[in-house]
């Protein structure tokens, strides 16, 4: 089965290239396109695509407000959301994570890693791209979090300190698996109790909180 996406961005042609590059992936298929962030929410809570493939500033309804109708902490069935940008990380970035995205890249990120991200989200996975997570934690570094970081109900054990590493890195599970010789199935337990201790709801929480613990 092919995963089914739906791409929004507010530029046609950006829209098109998308497209064009996602349907020559194996396994992916563009089911619909939308111009604004209404008309791709409306489209997604028709479609229920696999996967939405958001750009983060569009007219009507951005990216953001977008991701969070269809991906936020209150939504009863929500929808895999990766948001796409040109943009240099600024505090957007952090808002669409937090509004339930499951992945973040740049527009430059190249066809490979584009399918790749589509397919993580689709698998319940997610990615952020290396170069969003070096700006991610630059921009930490220079105003920090806007609150202080929860405490983990437990201790974190030090397998799950070097999973929560990787994680924040951007590694998807089988990659974790490969980097620290465990089995995937290995990875998935210690995420799950990564998410339990923090009290997060994905794995992009789990890296909100690693960036904001000054552990990467």
């Amino acid at each position: 089965m092919s995963v089914r996406v739906l791409v929004a961005d507010d530029q046609e042609i950006v829209r098109t290239g998308l497209t064009m590059i996602l349907d020559a992936q194996p396994g992916i298929e563009v089911i619909g396109q939308a111009g604004d962030g209404r008309r791709a929410v409306e489209l997604a809570r028709h479609l229920r695509p696999d996967v939405c493939l958001f750009d983060i500033r569009m007219p009507v309804l951005d990216g953001i407000q977008a991701t969070r109708s269809l991906a936020g902490p209150d939504v009863a069935d929500p929808l895999a959301v990766v948001v796409i940008t040109t943009f240099d990380l600024d505090e957007y970035v952090y808002a669409a994570l937090r509004a339930g995205a499951k992945g973040f890249l740049l527009k430059n990120a190249g066809a490979a890693l584009l399918s790749q991200a589509v397919h993580a989200a689709a698998g319940g996975d997610a990615l952020i791209a290396p170069s969003v997570t070096a700006r991610l934690l630059g921009a930490f570094s220079r105003t920090g979090p806007a609150s202080p970081p929860v405490q983990p109900i437990e201790t974190l054990t030090e397998r799950e300190e070097q999973i929560l590493l990787t994680v924040a890195r951007g590694r998807t599970n089988g990659e974790i698996a490969q980097e620290l010789h465990i089995s995937l199935s290995t990875v998935k337990s210690h995420i799950a109790r990564l998410m339990a201790k923090l009290g997060a709801r994905n794995r992009v929480e789990i890296a909100m909180w690693a960036y904001e613990t000054n552990r990467v």
